[in-house]
């Protein structure tokens, strides 16, 4: 059932928003101290072409244990993610999903950008993770 969605997804709107993730990843790898944003909205990237199987968990509570991210150096790299880079993959985000949702047969898609908006926000901290590991923890995810 994965595959089925995702194929669907690509075509209604999930390579456009991956496009644009990279396209972010580009603009902070050029600024260098953004490299480390670039890595991430790589991962989102290939995240948004292919969601149905995955899902977004706080890092913290998948290790265990707090990491740069997790911490107050995180919360000042989201807000600077969010002034140069997540507002508009959010909108954009968000306008696709309007789009999608006004057909009523794309309200599963709608739903998964609305949760890719939320990301797009805030996604310093987070980890993305096949559904079957995300909750609970399982071996392939241990506490460590």
């Amino acid at each position: 059932m994965s595959l089925l969605l995702n194929v669907l997804w690509v075509v209604f709107g999930g390579f456009w928003m991956a496009v644009g993730w990279l396209f972010a990843a580009v603009i902070m790898a050029v600024t260098i101290i953004g490299i480390p944003w670039a890595h991430a909205a790589i991962n989102i990237a290939f995240y948004t072409l292919l969601p149905f199987g995955h899902t977004v968990v706080d890092r913290e509570e998948l290790t265990g244990r707090a990491s740069i991210g997790t911490g107050p150096l995180g919360v000042v790299g989201n807000i600077l993610w969010f002034v140069f880079a997540g507002w508009w993959l959010g909108l954009a985000h968000l306008v696709t999903a309007f789009f999608l949702a006004i057909t009523i047969i794309g309200l599963p898609f709608a739903w998964a950008h609305l949760k890719l908006a939320g990301l797009a926000l805030w996604p310093i901290g987070k980890a993305i993770v096949p559904i079957e590991g995300a909750w609970p923890h399982t071996a392939t995810f241990n506490r460590q």
